[in-house]
């Protein structure tokens, strides 16, 4: 599934050809996506210029003339590509929703939403604070309000394992299982390790606590820097892919030594909540008298 840093990645990738460009006409080539799309849904965007492309967790928001905003997940396989010339543009598989547009600079573009697998979606919304999909989100791990002192507030007194509460979008938006790994693996933390025993009596953070908000915060910015990471259907707006996952620590490395300096260490694979954890068995100690 495409995370915060491949959803930047497509946002920075667009924004030169979105921003200021007008919508002049949407075809759907299904009634659905996730979810059905919402009635008179093509009729709401055409003849909207795009004013800002932008990201909230793994959304991307097209902030229109209108003051609408179109919202749009991609899902586990969705993404967007900008086409100049679509006339010569030969058809392919799963092109679902193709969005003509007219930009002063470049002219006639076209983009195209295209999902094999169909888990992606789009919503248009009036009022983003109170959208389904947003408003309930926790902080960006980008921002200046995502610190130590923010997950000592949010963990404290909680046995959520680590790795799950990480996941959780309502305490902060965007982390997805690929990059917790690598930050968890960074900061030398078991996926299980109880989020209460990251922090004492006193509401002080254990040292590892402190490593993972620098490590969550470099992890992501390495990845938009590399264009995200493409496993199997990610592509960016040029429909090329990402290469982060040849920098990948842990993630997918099960039974191969451990790249920390020093470490014997092998990465092994657990799964959490129907998902693939990834860990150094010496590196990162198992909590005490917790089974795997």
């Amino acid at each position: 599934m495409p995370e915060l840093p491949e959803v930047e990645t497509t946002i920075r990738g667009l924004a030169p050809f979105l921003q200021h460009a007008t919508i002049k006409e949407v075809i759907l080539k299904r009634k659905n996506l996730r979810f059905d799309f919402e009635k008179n849904f093509a009729k709401k965007l055409e003849g909207q210029e795009i004013i800002n492309i932008s990201r909230r967790a793994k959304y991307l928001l097209f902030s229109l003339s209108n003051n609408d905003t179109l919202i749009s997940h991609l899902g586990m396989s969705g993404s967007f590509k900008i086409i100049k010339d679509f006339a010569n543009h030969q058809a392919k598989k799963h092109e679902h929703v193709i969005f003509s547009l007219h930009h002063q600079e470049y002219k006639n573009l076209t983009l195209i939403y295209t999902d094999p697998r169909r888990f992606g979606f789009m919503d248009i919304s009036s009022d983003i604070s109170n959208n389904r999909f947003l408003a309930k989100l926790g902080v960006e791990p980008l921002s200046n309000h995502f610190n130590t002192a923010y997950l000592v507030e949010q963990f404290k007194g909680r046995n959520l394992p680590i790795k799950t509460a990480l996941l959780d979008q309502t305490i902060i938006a965007g982390l997805g299982n690929i990059y917790v790994c690598e930050a968890l693996w960074q900061a030398r933390i078991h996926p299980k390790t109880p989020i209460k025993s990251l922090i004492d009596k006193n509401n002080k953070p254990d040292e590892r606590l402190e490593i993972l908000v620098p490590a969550i915060i470099s992890i992501l910015n390495q990845a938009i820097k590399a264009g995200g990471s493409s496993l199997k259907d990610f592509t960016n707006a040029n429909g090329e892919q990402g290469y982060f996952q040849h920098s990948f620590d842990v993630y997918g490395r099960t039974n191969q030594p451990c790249n920390k300096e020093n470490c014997s260490g092998i990465i092994k694979k657990i799964t959490q909540s129907g998902r693939s954890s990834f860990y150094c068995d010496k590196c990162q100690n198992k909590p005490v008298d917790l089974e795997l």
